[in-house]
């Protein structure tokens, strides 16, 4: 298909469900590659596919497969990716996991070594055992990671029960639940090819990249699985703590606010543009060029590392506003003063106008990073959405769609607020 953006992409779904994307970039001298299954670390209760066997699992689990997935019977993949002169890494996220590779040289034997170690578990109670003391050793070093507790303590503040509430990496004491047994289990279940998705950017003959992997995958003899159901508790509407204050070692306090998302049960395009508008409503109230900003960096309240973001994902979404902070209590009440003063006078078209621009340039001006669209690519086809309709779906959007949002999302009722101050 030819898109928006000039660009081509080429795709083929197997035999096994694997659906594979090439997308060639000929002035390009390096070839990045990811393979990407849809589970995460929220994804620690579901139903097996064909055996009906309800699993809920330790937390953190996710995380721990991923770790696992490097060791093979001959050793470590990382050398063998370094061998052939490639950089390799991995991660796993609240929504997937994903592994990828990076070269400029050797790419189908590359490619091979991808497809071979994200396909062939090999887990020992050994090595799980040592791990464990590793991802342990990982979990407590984080625990004084200033920039990853407030955000794990905001996340805590706005949900009851939902798991995105819970560290990625799970807890000390869950991930000492594991075993090969279960680690298998989930294996089995989530890197089924039906679950997964293949993305190829660079300087590539597309229809090389399908006769490999059809190739590789024809010989493990393997069929489209279902749907598997994955089982959330019910999460309130309202948030579970209005604030949460803890104290490590910062010079300066690190400040986090954060809004619930309640409008949630989709994905797909209604998610891409839910997600555009709220993105557009944010600069326009919060971003560099605003009233607010400029008022507060002047007054020293803020400074260049002030930021906002929102993550939306079908079963949760919320934003998070904030950074370092001389003062967390008149940057609170000065949020939430511009917040409501925006909801009182509403959007002007020309901040509207001009903020929409900026989204479309920052867009295109990210496609000349292969990285950037590959990662784009992987993580809106895990919802359901094409990146390529990113465009389209932008030029869409009305001054009336930013504004219902302001007054649907921005209710104060669904904030909450997580502090760092120095010990």
């Amino acid at each position: 298909m030819d898109t928006y953006l000039g660009e081509s992409l080429f795709s083929k779904r197997l035999k096994n469900g694997l659906q594979v994307y090439v997308m060639p970039k000929k002035d390009y001298n390096k070839i990045f590659a990811m393979y990407s299954t849809r589970y995460g670390s929220i994804d620690s209760e579901f139903i097996v596919p064909g055996t009906g066997e309800h699993l809920k699992v330790p937390e953190g689990i996710a995380h721990f497969l991923e770790h696992k997935m490097f060791e093979m019977e001959y050793g470590n993949v990382f050398d063998k990716f370094s061998e052939l002169g490639a950089s390799s890494n991995a991660f796993t996220n609240y929504t997937n996991t994903t592994y990828l590779f990076s070269a400029t040289s050797y790419f189908e034997e590359n490619l091979k070594l991808l497809l071979e170690f994200v396909e062939t578990p090999y887990f020992t109670e050994p090595s799980v055992e040592k791990e464990k003391g590793i991802i342990a050793q990982e979990l407590r070093m984080y625990e004084d990671e200033p920039e990853w507790q407030v955000l794990l303590n905001l996340l805590k503040c706005l949900y009851h029960n939902h798991p995105v509430r819970i560290d990625i990496g799970g807890t000390v004491e869950s991930i000492q639940k594991i075993d090969v047994d279960t680690l298998y289990k989930c294996y089995n279940t989530f890197y089924h090819p039906s679950n997964m998705v293949l993305f190829v950017i660079g300087c590539i003959e597309p229809e090389m990249v399908f006769k490999l992997v059809e190739r590789d995958e024809n010989t493990k003899a393997l069929y489209p699985q279902g749907d598997i159901k994955r089982i959330y508790p019910e999460e309130p509407t309202n948030v579970h703590k209005s604030t949460h204050t803890v104290c490590l070692d910062v010079t300066e306090p690190l400040f986090l606010m954060g809004f619930k998302d309640v409008d949630v049960g989709y994905d797909g395009l209604p998610l891409l543009k839910k997600e555009i508008t709220t993105e557009i409503l944010l600069e326009i109230i919060l971003g560099r060029s605003s009233e607010f900003y400029e008022k507060l960096y002047e007054e020293g309240l803020i400074d260049n590392r002030f930021s906002f973001n929102y993550e939306g994902q079908k079963d949760y979404g919320f934003c998070t506003i904030g950074g370092e902070t001389r003062d967390p209590d008149k940057l609170h009440k000065e949020l939430i003063k511009s917040i409501s003063h925006s909801i009182e006078t509403g959007i002007d078209f020309k901040d509207f106008e001009r903020v929409k621009k900026k989204c479309m340039g920052e867009f295109i001006q990210n496609f000349n990073s292969l990285e950037f669209i590959a990662a784009a690519f992987v993580s809106y086809h895990h919802k359901n959405i094409n990146i390529f309709d990113y465009m389209n779906v932008l030029q869409d959007i009305t001054l009336e769609d930013v504004t219902k949002r302001l007054n649907s999302f921005f209710d104060l009722s669904k904030h909450a607020v997580s502090i760092v101050m120095p010990k």
